[in-house]
């Protein structure tokens, strides 16, 4: 029998967590990771090698992940020794099951209260949590298998189906529902009709003030003309010199937006900082594990996997207090609910800063910049949503051009409110005017006719694509970054400009990606689609809460989703692989076009799986060999979906080939280097410094 020793495990999902912990817990805790799941289903067992007995009432057969067999089985001889384990895994579903399957596998009773969740890596928050653990929740442990098994069955099963009928790739549950809203918006765009009209302006200027106004009809709103030649005509009956014949001023507010859900904090970084999803829960996961900053490790910010809106009293009040001294009371606001909403679990807070005392200012030198970026925007956006409402005070002039009426209109912030700490945030059109008074006179500088068409709807953003999933129960704050990378690694969809001169890049389905969709709507249109994916979230919510039988929500997808399949393998037509015309040099068959799973096409045998044979498609061949190793070069797509040109002997030989510098003739003027043409990533021209990184100098005037 192995000697038990006094010391308590605790363990947690990451190995950076279980550094920040051993440091609060002190000498009687040892800390240990499992490194994410310790445990899957089998992908070898089970209808469809789904890892499931389906037939038996749904039994899982759960096996060890291949790169955890070590973890597990220090874990095994460190819980064998200790004299009692504690289960820290992520507050959320996922880290409720992974504290279940540890609890299975190191033989824990679960009945005892060996369960603590702490929603911020602080040391008040950690000792507390350990002071008042829990029994695992098993119908939060059900929800999770429920979802598990629903993504297992129809992944697996769908996805051979699409693989042997139009060999695309993937399908999913919810990641197919996201296509499905972006050929929806390809449609819409297909089919919109732009409308072109004119409109008139005038451009004024006083006490170096310059302002516009609009010609507009008797109840204020812009006349917009059908034909240029009523433009026109209108236009040539107008006097530049005008009279203000109304002047009106009212007050107003600006209220500050809520705090931060995850899919709020995923949107806000890629518009501001042009982030994907996938990069702003990296660097958030990284602020909630821990930075050192000065002597310790401290997590900056609350668990980031959150859909709520809400704030713990204990924060507010701190938040308020630091309000009120820093900035004086008439600052301190009030606290803002979001609208009641099923979707949202609420299990967690809004994701904040762990404490006031850590202002952005005062670690910046214990950060990244990208970590500084989320953090900062964290941390003032938090503090704006307790703050008071901005006042501000509208004018809008009225101006008489012979019988017609021009419109200016401006705003001044009187009270500046919450924009103290978020203006740098928050872009604002609004511009003064000039004083002015009634009757007065006043010179046009310019009067125009301006031409104008109706805009389309415009393509999915990944932050709009996100904000619509989260709008329509679709997924979880945990899975959007996922959601998106798959359907751009699958090959269906691409990022494209979504306007001419625009840096934003929209989503526009491939044609596999329509293909996919397109089947998937003809067959599966019970299932892949919003309302369906939206109330099994509900379901899988109503599990949690332990209001509906797990059993019940998986036979009655089964026996409907089996029914759908039978008839899928029957009636969907299997597109033939397109032959090349040449025969495969080991056995003579016909060689013919195959995809990869990022969607790049190679030549392979038709004898597949008997004859392995594949070879790269001649038109991605570079009429180049390899520096390195003399094979040849060819055209490859990275996951990220770019293009390069890389050795065709991939993996033996990883020589990627570097895009030759265009030189411009001139130098650099801070570091003496030559300046060459490069690309930004929205594709458009800029003169640079040959030096980058170590110089990085941009000839602004010559982009």
């Amino acid at each position: 029998m192995k000697e038990k020793n006094m010391k308590k495990l605790v363990i947690v999902e990451s190995p950076s967590k279980s550094t920040t912990l051993s440091k609060y817990l002190g000498q009687d805790y040892f800390v240990m990771s499992s490194k994410g799941h310790v445990r899957d289903l089998s992908t070898f067992t089970g209808k469809g090698r789904t890892g499931i007995d389906i037939d038996k009432g749904f039994i899982p057969n759960y096996v060890v992940l291949k790169d955890k067999k070590d973890t597990v089985k220090s874990l095994q001889e460190a819980a064998a020794k200790a004299s009692h384990v504690y289960l820290a895994t992520d507050p959320d579903r996922e880290g409720e099951a992974i504290s279940w399957h540890l609890a299975d596998i190191l033989g824990l009773d679960l009945s005892l209260s060996n369960r603590v969740t702490f929603n911020e890596i602080t040391k008040d928050a950690v000792l507390s949590a350990i002071d008042q653990p829990r029994a695992v929740d098993m119908n939060l442990v059900k929800s999770q298998e429920n979802r598990r098994f629903l993504d297992r069955i129809i992944g697996f099963q769908l996805s051979s189906l699409l693989k042997r009928k139009i060999r695309s790739q993937s399908a999913g549950r919810v990641q197919s529902v996201a296509l499905k809203l972006i050929v929806d918006r390809e449609n819409e765009i297909n089919a919109f009709v732009p409308r072109h009209f004119f409109k008139i302006s005038a451009k004024f200027e006083k006490n170096r003030v310059a302002f516009d106004a609009a010609l507009v009809n008797e109840k204020g709103k812009e006349i917009e003309f059908d034909h240029e030649q009523e433009a026109l005509d209108t236009l040539s009956t107008l006097s530049k010199t005008m009279s203000v014949k109304e002047l009106n001023t009212s007050k107003g507010t600006k209220k500050s937006k809520l705090p931060l859900t995850t899919s709020s904090l995923q949107q806000e970084m890629a518009t501001k900082y042009n982030f994907q999803a996938k990069k702003t829960m990296r660097i958030a996961q990284k602020l909630y594990e821990g930075v050192k900053v000065k002597d310790e490790t401290v997590g900056l910010i609350t668990y980031m996997r959150t859909d709520s809106t809400r704030l713990s009293p204990q924060f507010i009040e701190q938040a308020f207090n630091y309000i009120e001294q820093e900035f004086g009371s008439e600052y301190k606001g009030y606290v803002k609910k979001a609208k009641a909403d099923d979707s949202i679990q609420d299990a967690h807070e809004a994701i904040r800063m762990s404490t006031i005392a850590y202002t952005p200012e005062s670690i910046r030198n214990f950060l990244t910049n990208d970590e500084f970026k989320v953090y900062n925007f964290i941390y003032y956006r938090t503090l704006a949503s307790l703050m008071a409402n901005a006042k501000t005070l509208t004018t809008q002039v009225k101006f008489a051009s012979n019988d017609a009426t021009f419109l200016a209109s401006g705003v001044v912030v009187t009270f500046d409110g919450y924009l103290k700490v978020y203006q740098t945030f928050e872009s604002s059109k609004d511009k003064a005017l000039p004083l002015l008074k009634e009757d007065e006179s006043i010179d046009a500088k310019s009067i125009d006719k301006t031409n104008h068409s109706t805009k389309g709807p415009s393509r999915y953003t990944e932050a709009s694509l996100i904000k619509e999933m989260e709008l329509n129960g679709i997924g979880r704050p945990s899975t959007y970054a996922t959601i998106v990378e798959t359907i751009v690694t699958r090959g269906y969809v691409e990022t494209v400009v979504n306007e001419e001169g625009s840096k934003t890049k929209g989503f526009k389905p491939t044609p596999q990606g329509l293909l996919t969709d397109s089947k998937l709507r003809e067959h599966f249109d019970n299932f892949i689609n919003v309302n369906y994916t939206a109330s099994l979230e509900k379901e899988l919510d109503d599990i949690a809460e332990g209001k509906l039988d797990p059993l019940t929500n998986l036979n009655r997808f089964y026996k409907e989703f089996s029914a759908l399949m039978k008839k899928a393998d029957e009636e969907m037509e299997k597109i033939e692989p397109e032959k090349t015309g040449d025969l495969c040099p080991k056995c003579q068959l016909p060689l013919v076009y195959r995809y990869t799973k990022t969607n790049e096409r190679f030549v392979g045998c038709s004898g597949f799986p008997n004859c392995d044979y594949s070879t790269f498609d001649k038109e991605t061949m570079v009429d180049e060999p390899c520096p390195d190793c003399g094979h040849p070069l060819v055209k490859r797509k990275a996951r990220n979906g770019k293009t390069f040109v890389g050795c065709s002997n991939y993996p033996t030989c990883t020589y990627i080939k570097k895009q030759p510098l265009v030189f411009t003739g001139n130098m650099c003027p801070e570091c003496g280097s030559a300046l060459v043409m490069r690309k930004s990533r929205y594709g458009k021209d800029f003169e640079a410094c040959s030096a980058f990184p170590k110089c990085r100098y941009i000839n602004k005037e010559k982009k």
